[in-house]
């Protein structure tokens, strides 16, 4: 006998719990943003939102399944499993931190502030958690299937992400490293020094990598859609010398095509959407490979 679903709902701790958590007490927190011509009562007025939402969508979970909540600071802790209905509720950059940690389970985006967020992933208000939840664990659920990028270095370690993958140094100071796209074969390479390579899908085409195709003006590729089984990678900020090159510093894969880097320093990081607290450690000699990831983000219509 199969198990019941399980709701996982993935939050996170609103902007007046961290300031709470920061300066002790509600009056130092207002104190605090009074100083810095800042009011407290909109702060507030989200936290009350968000907790209601929270609240709301735990109530429409069905009485039948089982439940678990995470942070988002412990997503990097949290076991998700094959029946996992996945409930992100916030917002938009919260379902791109939980896409890493996920294997094809359908994911429902609640939007807790609808206006102030873009709601191109947390594409559902409250009020519609119990439809949408008794409709997901079926094969004939509407979902939408977003390209994710991945990285996996020579000694296996792998690392997903839904809006680009960055590989460079810590603090973004130089890297050093042998690059190889896949379409060029044999002796195709180019030894680099950069502010570090991003590789990118269509869904974070809006952010990062479009900032980083404005600067490369007409020579940027053109970027990916969200559901383009294709991912974009840019060079950032390479610079020529008499070891270093600075011609291949932008281009597309397609699935099953590799971007090949070579690390030359002693040690680079690589991470994924921001999540800076939960990168691979790439050293001297190790090859780190980016393309199309198997998996894709299954987003509730």
């Amino acid at each position: 006998m199969s198990l019941a679903p399980r709701a996982v709902l993935v939050h996170r701790t609103t902007e007046y719990e961290e300031l709470l958590a920061r300066h002790g007490t509600h009056g130092q927190a207002e104190f605090f943003l009074r100083t810095h011509g800042q009011d407290l009562a909109g702060v507030e007025e989200r936290h009350r939102r968000a907790k209601q939402i929270l609240a709301q969508v735990t109530a429409a979970v069905p009485a039948t399944w089982r439940q678990a909540r995470v942070e988002r600071a412990d997503l990097d802790r949290f076991l998700f499993a094959p029946e996992d209905v996945v409930v992100v509720v916030g917002a938009d950059g919260l379902v791109a931190n939980t896409a890493k940690y996920l294997a094809g389970q359908p994911v429902l985006g609640i939007d807790t502030d609808p206006g102030r967020n873009p709601g191109v992933l947390v594409r559902h208000r409250a009020e519609r958690a119990a439809t949408l939840l008794r409709a997901a664990p079926s094969p004939r659920a509407t979902v939408d299937e977003l390209t994710m990028v991945e990285a996996v270095t020579d000694d296996t370690q792998r690392l997903l992400a839904l809006n680009e993958i960055y590989v460079g140094q810590p603090g973004h100071q130089t890297a050093r490293y042998l690059l190889r796209p896949q379409d060029r074969g044999p002796g195709g390479e180019e030894r680099q020094a950069s502010s570090g390579v991003v590789a990118g899908t269509g869904t974070g085409a809006t952010g990062w990598l479009r900032s980083l195709a404005q600067q490369r003006g007409s020579d940027a590729p053109p970027l990916p859609e969200p559901g383009e089984r294709r991912v974009a990678w840019f060079v950032r900020e390479a610079w020529a010398s008499p070891t270093t090159g600075t011609s291949r510093v932008a281009g597309v894969l397609a699935a099953g095509e590799l971007l090949r880097i070579t690390i030359e320093s002693d040690r680079l990081v690589v991470f994924g959407d921001g999540m800076e607290t939960d990168t691979l450690q790439v050293t001297r000699g190790q090859t780190v490979r980016l393309g199309v990831a198997d998996t894709a983000l299954r987003l509730l219509e």
